[in-house]
């Protein structure tokens, strides 16, 4: 979708900056927060693809004044009601105040947070001969869906040089709207500065991303 979020090569943002010696939560409630989504997904509330999405769907003026992790949290709030997992009326009074929806896999203990934080895994069996191979040039579709997409809108209508073959992985387009994980090929497609900024850009820049394949056409 076209939010706010997809800031990839806007102006009037400045450089990012990074922080000197940044720690891993700057409070603590920061820390509660990733632990509450991490624990909600494994739980089978929802998907990585869906919590992406609804921080992706916060208003503009609240997404870019939120911290990283209070995106994360106003994205986990709308997921959760949107999903029956809570009420307004729990969130208005702080607690619980009628019996919670129930989730696929139960509760957790402390034993099972290890697993819990190992990322998923995404490969899958592939439904079709891959169409790209590394060396061919494609370009990415200027395509604008309404919904989830890991297509920057940056690339769209570019070309570029795929440079490797990851295989066959989820595709996070549908899962993100529960419409199935529909594996699609994976490829890491490498676009040239100029190409994508024009003749002002350093000629020196080279940008990689990982497209699926349905992103891509033969240039």
């Amino acid at each position: 979708m076209n939010g706010v979020h997809d800031m990839g090569g806007m102006d009037g943002f400045g450089k990012v900056v990074p922080e000197l010696n940044e720690p891993m939560f700057h409070e603590e409630w920061e820390s509660r927060v990733l632990a509450m989504v991490r624990a909600m997904g494994a739980a089978g509330a929802f998907n990585i693809d869906t919590s992406r999405f609804y921080r992706e769907t916060l208003p503009p003026q609240v997404y870019l004044s939120s911290s990283y992790y209070k995106k994360w949290f106003l994205g986990l709030e709308a997921l959760l009601l949107d999903k029956g997992y809570i009420s307004k009326d729990d969130v208005a009074s702080g607690h619980s105040v009628a019996p919670a929806k129930s989730l696929k896999h139960g509760k957790f203990s402390m034993a099972d947070v290890e697993r819990i934080m190992v990322r998923g895994k995404f490969g899958r069996a592939a439904p079709a001969p891959a169409k790209f191979k590394a060396g061919d040039r494609v370009r990415a579709k200027n395509i604008h869906p309404a919904t989830h997409t890991r297509l920057p809108r940056y690339v769209r209508g570019h070309v570029g040089v795929v440079e490797r073959d990851h295989g066959c992985h989820v595709f996070p387009d549908t899962v993100a709207n529960d419409a199935g994980e529909q594996p699609q090929w994976l490829y890491t497609v490498v676009f040239d500065g100029r190409e994508l900024w024009g003749p002002d850009s350093d000629p020196t820049i080279k940008v990689s991303i990982d497209a699926f394949e349905p992103y891509l056409e033969a240039a």
